[in-house]
């Protein structure tokens, strides 16, 4: 019944009372997301006719009451069939404002109309193989890019962005072919980085260094959103860098490192967003050729090296590692490199140890990064190892009793999953240099015997990387308990 009187209004009515069924459609159907097969006839003929009344001169508020009930509409792909035309997918770019080549987004009223265009855009594209294949045709990667160029260090119009972003993100899923024209043609990766620069507001102070301010406020929702949207459209666009990195993309790739360390080191309106922005970068940095991530850490700045500063042997003692570690201004340190950004990450990974489920979706992607990075880089290595295999004191518990983060990731190294197993042990055997004996100290000889079995080290030995020779003591308790150690924790 909705829809034949909007259809009836529609065909018939002005623009005024066109727009008043319409937003009356729009307040009951919002949370709508399954429709009755009965009236799918229905439903496409009042798209159809929603499309011809945005062809008229209309007030703007009429325009975004037939957008609105169109993106609604748009959530039923048998709906999309028949008024996915090319016709009907260049009136919604006309009014996106993607076939302008001139700076035109200064008409404040005509923000919504462009907001809800691109919400269409969306829903059609994603549901319609059609629309997908229009897409190409109608060179829209471009249009959007183009878009984005207009708005990117504009704060008033982040819904704009946002969407756009998001779209783009919609495409380059959908088409491979697309994430190499972004990537080159469309220069998608200065482009997309600059957004984010934009939506953080950063200020460098070096190169690759951002200024952090520690008592600023929390990124603002929408300022998080259109920094989600940008990750993600980012993490298509380099998902296969690592393939065709080259020399000349260092400085690019290494900006983008540095954007997603300042990343790493805010906040967002609240702490589940907070979380799905770093988990974004995380998945993003594992994007970032290895090289590159050096960017992580850097040199202490001026007001970190302040006297401000507590020693290892002034924190409590179960924060105590080795002495290269420090706690300068509520900044982790570790040999005159901050590794505030690293220390982020370990408790990431940490936090989704902790969740107890879809480990192989939360957890691996920021296992994977936090390997790699070690295996790359002997300060980031040197570090990690200090919070996560301190000098051994507990010989009298197994391995994988306990609650410190080595207690967590030995556990795993017996997960069911046969991925979460293997890059938690991969993770831990790179921590000890490949070391199987350093491996065993920590882990106990039948939590590692998996790796050892897959990497023919049973017997003892090393693996294939080359580590520096840098000293692991052992302690005293560990010294004592050496002789019966090994056997203590044969079978865990």
């Amino acid at each position: 019944m909705d829809e034949e009187r909007a259809l009836y209004i529609v065909r018939a009515g002005e623009a005024g009372a066109i727009e008043r069924v319409l937003r009356d459609y729009s307040d009951k159907h919002r949370a709508t997301f399954k429709f009755e097969s009965t009236d799918e006839d229905k439903r496409k003929k009042l798209c159809e006719g929603i499309f011809k009344v945005l062809l008229k001169d209309i007030p703007t508020t009429c325009q975004v009451s037939c957008l609105e009930v169109l993106r609604i509409l748009s959530r039923d792909k048998k709906v999309l069939v028949p008024v996915t035309t090319k016709e009907n997918m260049q009136i919604l770019l006309r009014l996106a404002k993607l076939n302008e080549s001139d700076d035109s987004l200064e008409k404040v009223s005509e923000f919504p109309v462009i907001v809800e265009s691109l919400k269409c855009l969306c829903n059609i594209v994603f549901n319609s193989q059609m629309a997908q294949q229009l897409s190409l045709e109608l060179n829209l990667a471009a249009k959007l890019c183009n878009l984005l160029r207009k708005c990117k260090d504009r704060k008033f119009i982040n819904d704009i962005k946002c969407f756009d972003l998001r779209l783009l993100f919609v495409l380059s899923l959908l088409h491979t072919d697309i994430r190499s024209q972004l990537r080159y043609e469309l220069q998608g990766l200065p482009l997309l980085t600059q957004i984010l620069e934009s939506a953080f507001s950063i200020k460098w102070t070096d190169e690759y260094e951002s200024a952090i301010d520690r008592n600023g406020p929390p990124l603002s929702p929408q300022e998080t959103d259109c920094a989600i949207e940008a990750l993600k459209a980012l993490f298509n666009v380099t998902v296969d860098s690592w393939k065709v990195h080259k020399e000349g993309d260092s400085h690019q790739f290494r900006v983008m490192a540095a954007v997603l360390r300042h990343c790493l080191l805010i906040v967002g309106p609240t702490e589940d967003k907070t979380e799905e922005l770093h988990s974004n970068a995380v998945n993003l940095l594992s994007n970032v050729p290895v090289s590159c991530l050096d960017v992580l850490i850097c040199p202490l700045t001026h007001e970190e090296t302040a006297p401000e500063a507590t020693t290892l042997d002034e924190l409590p003692s179960d924060k105590t590692a080795e002495k290269e570690t420090v706690l300068k201004n509520n900044t982790m340190v570790y040999n005159g490199m901050n590794m505030e950004a690293i220390h982020v990450l370990l408790s990431f990974m940490e936090k989704r140890i902790d969740k107890g489920s879809s480990y192989r979706e939360g957890l691996t992607p920021v296992l994977s990064l936090l390997t790699e990075c070690s295996r790359a880089h002997r300060n980031i290595r040197k570090f990690l190892k200090d919070q996560v295999l301190p000098p051994l004191r507990d010989v009298t518990n197994r391995p994988e009793v306990g609650s410190t983060v080595r207690n967590k990731l030995v556990r795993l190294m017996t997960h069911v999953d046969l991925g979460v197993k293997q890059i938690a042990a991969e993770f831990l055997f790179v921590l000890c240099k490949e070391r199987v004996d350093s491996l065993l100290k920590y882990t106990g000889y039948g939590n590692a015997a998996g790796l050892l079995a897959a990497r023919g080290l049973l017997a003892g030995g090393r693996g294939d990387n080359w580590y520096s020779e840098d000293e692991d003591t052992d302690t005293e308790e560990y010294k004592n308990a050496k002789p019966k150690y090994s056997i203590m924790f044969l079978f865990t």
